[in-house]
């Protein structure tokens, strides 16, 4: 164990006061460190993680003038390795528009504002004594008159609480004696520190987003946005302040740095997978907290838009360059082809909006939003040659599109090419345009590029053209001047400058809320879950004729799988090599075995006594009325799990018992003429399968019949000769054209003769009522008659017609006993002899 905290952020217990200003739960947390330290022993560093307003000290706000440093005896404590602080501390106090105390920094993102606001600002220098101060930014300096420790009351001041020797306050009287605590005698630990993805977090870093959480709010002042560059910016301030020597001195009592930021711990790094976690919100319930929480996952490989800049121009061989005044969040960026930095440069200007402005020797990239403000008056203004003083100028509504279009990388989703697609509500006219980012882009920050270039577009048609005087020289291409319009006053960015006697400009119309980020609902892409290549497990069907409509003579085949793949292919050759693609199935099918005997039942009749128990593998069964059955619900197969051994049963009533068993009743048997395949019983362990749509029929041809057909079925993202294919080797009589077996055998004995009848059925359209009789369904009509006696074949003839004379002749010719079993069946011209009817007869007259 490297290193071990036994307890966080505990403020409502370690400020618990008892008698004689004592801190009983203080007082076990250094029995807790000191039995900790029994068990881990001495090589492991042991703390307390205290909260960032709660390490330093507690100052009772009644009135008293009280002031204990409660937790010294516990950081003093010999058990005791490090200061362990959950740093949430303000980095800054910023307001929306300019006319803010703040506003001078130009940028909430400027590192410089935010590292001066680590040991300086709120909870350094002033703090705000109510709720009303901070709305109006009155700010009240944290002073000490008394005895000239101002850092006792500032929870920021670690240089001096670490470097100072403490004394408690009794109603405000300095105790002649220090506390426990022996100046830079320990290293403080960040056991915590972090920002949240969320516009102005880094006014109020420990603030978060999760309607479960009754401590959910935005940060003060937020407007609630997305924002992961103000969450990269305070690591960076964070990471770069402590890592220089002159604001992290040494300890002389243990030789190293004041605040170890090796052991600074970013608040939050989430094991689960990015993009997996958020998106699988089914998954995951706090996957919507993620946009605009502390985490890193999926953010920390991003850079700042400045150093990718930078990189591009230094390639380039251009170093006298300054990004300190550009800000952006980029995610990744793709340079396809081999080009000068300013084709590299370009998809970012459009997507960052930034301008590259040359001044001084210095090539200068800045955020349109930061460009600087030049104070221009109008009558200030002078004759420019061959030009008036002031020219406005409006673009043809035809040069301007009508809308855009910026396609990106979906980095939220699984990284594929998408498009965003902007347009003005009243716009009529057709005109695009398109561009290519090559940026990893959320669906969101496409949408917005998308928005902020047409309304670039639309506001650019506006071009001012006016000459400045000598005493103007300093204003120049970039910075933004105001001009008095009809009805206000209008932005303008000089986009051009001309040196003549004077200087002549060429701006272009700008609207600095174009800039803003509005507030916006989050759209949350998908995913496809991870599901590992495990093996599918497929049932082959030889079926009659279900609905009339299928090949008579094509199989179907049921997949399914504990975990389904999201897909199943299915491969076949002819001979076992050259597999090809025959279809894919995307549905897995209700398929298992029965776990009870399933006896035999009687045909064209309810089979209200039987009774089966079924286990499925996956899939549900649920009951159905009479009349749906009738109509064709509730289909299933059971079988021995042979391809042509299926009896076709329906079902009326369905029980859920334990362990995801159903209890099957109320049968129809022996559905589409399968009743001929009726065995006494179907066993225990017979498979059972559900005919609906996820059993398809595959597309053989009908020459391949009785032929064997080699298959690879497996995971459809796998190849087929992957091991998680299955390898079946089928062949297929087509069950489809098999005729019925016929009904209905009786037996008329006349003159010593027996005369034999029956009643023909049909596979085809058998279900029409309206007419004298069903349609052959054959090419002719022509049966097969077998005698048996016992087992032995007496006689074997073909009639054609559904009546058979046996004569005595023939009866006292193949010595006929008085009991004979007949059997007869149909015969297909395609299929050859179908299902027979067997029944015994006593012919003894």
């Amino acid at each position: 164990m490297d290193a071990f905290c036994i307890g966080s952020e505990l403020r409502g217990l370690t400020q618990i006061r008892g008698d004689a200003n004592r801190f009983p739960f203080v007082e076990g947390l250094i029995q807790l460190a000191s039995d900790v330290r029994s068990i881990l022993g001495p090589d492991t560093k042991i703390s307390y993680a205290a909260d960032w307003s709660e390490y330093f000290g507690y100052q009772p706000a009644d009135g008293s003038q009280d002031l204990f440093f409660h937790l010294d005896p516990l950081w003093a404590s010999d058990d005791i390795d490090f200061i362990g602080i959950d740093n949430y501390m303000p980095l800054s106090d910023w307001r929306d528009g300019d006319d803010h105390l703040d506003a001078a920094a130009g940028t909430v993102y400027d590192l410089d504002y935010l590292k001066s606001n680590i040991e300086g600002g709120e909870g350094f220098d002033w703090y705000y004594h109510s709720t009303e101060a901070r709305e109006a930014q009155i700010r009240t300096p944290i002073e000490d008159g008394a005895y000239g420790e101002p850092w006792v009351f500032r929870y920021k001041d670690l240089r001096n609480w670490w470097g100072e020797y403490h004394h408690n306050r009794i109603g405000g009287v300095r105790a002649q004696f220090p506390t426990e605590w022996e100046p830079q005698s320990k290293p403080f630990w960040f056991t915590e520190y972090g920002c949240a993805a969320i516009d102005k977090a880094t006014n109020e870093p420990n603030k978060f987003l999760d309607t479960k959480s009754s401590e959910s709010s935005e940060p003060v002042f937020s407007n609630g946005q997305r924002d992961p560059l103000i969450q990269l910016q305070y690591v960076r301030a964070m990471t770069g302040y402590w890592a220089q020597g002159d604001t992290n001195p040494t300890s002389v009592e243990y030789g190293g740095p004041m605040v170890d930021m090796t052991r600074a711990h970013l608040w939050a790094w989430d094991a689960r997978p990015y993009p997996y976690f958020p998106a699988l919100t089914d998954l995951w319930s706090d996957g919507e907290n993620y946009v605009r929480g502390h985490w890193v996952t999926g953010r920390s490989s991003a850079r700042p838009l400045a150093s990718v800049v930078a990189e591009i121009c230094a390639r380039s061989g251009l170093d006298s360059v300054d990004v300190s005044d550009l800000h952006g969040f980029v995610r990744g960026y793709h340079v396809p082809d081999v080009s000068d930095a300013r084709a590299a440069l370009q998809p970012l200007m459009l997507a960052y909006g930034f301008d590259a402005i040359e001044r001084d020797g210095v090539l200068r990239f800045s955020n349109r939003s930061l460009a600087p403000r030049a104070d221009v008056a109008a009558d200030t203004l002078v004759q420019g040659d061959d030009a008036p003083v002031l020219n406005l100028e409006r673009a043809a509504e035809p040069e301007v599109a009508g809308r855009v279009q910026v396609g990106f990388i979906d980095v939220d989703g699984d990284f594929e090419a998408a498009t965003s697609q902007a347009i003005f509500p009243d716009e009529r006219t057709v005109t695009l345009e398109q561009t290519e980012l090559n940026l990893a882009l959320t669906r969101n920050e496409a949408r917005q590029i998308a928005e902020r270039w047409l309304a670039e577009a639309r506001v650019a048609r506006d071009v001012a053209q006016f000459t400045l005087p000598p005493s103007q020289m300093n204003v120049g291409v970039g910075d933004i001047v105001e001009i008095a319009e009809e009805g206000g006053v209008a932005q303008f960015r000089i986009d051009r400058a001309e040196e003549t006697t004077a200087r002549s400009v060429e701006a272009t119309r700008m609207e600095p809320a174009i800039y803003d980020r509005p507030r916006d609902f989050e759209t949350y892409p998908t995913v496809a879950t991870f599901v590992p290549p495990l093996p599918v497990y497929p049932v082959f069907l030889d079926l009659p004729l279900i609905t009339g409509d299928e090949a008579p003579h094509a199989p179907h085949l049921a997949v399914t799988a504990s975990d389904w793949p999201g897909t199943a292919a299915v491969f076949r050759s002819a001979t076992e090599s050259d597999f090809s693609l025959l279809t894919t199935i995307s549905t897995p099918a209700s398929l298992g075995q029965t776990i009870t005997d399933l006896p035999a039942g009687p045909c064209a009749l309810w089979d209200r006594g039987n009774s089966v128990r079924v286990k499925l593998t996956r899939g549900t069964l649920a009951s159905a009325t009479e009349e749906a059955v009738l109509a064709g619900a509730n289909l299933a197969a059971i079988g021995d799990g042979s391809t042509g051994n299926w009896e076709l049963i329906q079902f009326t009533t369905v029980q859920l018992l334990d362990g995801g068993v159903y209890e099957l009743s109320g049968f129809l048997r022996g559905q589409a003429g399968s009743d001929g395949l009726m065995p006494a019983v179907w066993p225990e362990g017979s498979t059972f399968v559900v005919l609906d749509s996820s059993v398809p029929q595959l597309a053989l041809r009908s020459g391949t019949r009785n032929l064997a057909q080699y298959f690879r079925i497996g995971p459809a993202g796998r190849p087929f000769d992957d091991p998680s294919y299955a390898a079946r080797t089928e062949s297929f009589a087509g069950i489809g054209l098999r005729p019925y077996a016929p009904a209905h055998l009786s037996l008329s004995l006349v003159a010593g003769a027996a005369e034999f009848s029956w009643v023909r059925r049909t596979r085809i359209d058998g279900d029409i009522w309206d007419v004298p009789d069903v349609p052959l369904g054959e090419t002719d009509e022509r049966y097969v008659v077998r005698v048996f006696d016992g087992s032995t074949l007496l006689r074997e003839t073909i009639v054609t017609e559904p009546t058979w004379t046996y004569g005595a002749a023939d009866i006292a010719s193949d010595g006929a006993p008085a009991i004979v079993t007949l059997e007869v069946g149909q015969i297909s011209e395609k299929f050859g002899s179908g299902l027979v009817q067997r029944r015994q007869f006593s012919i003894a007259p």
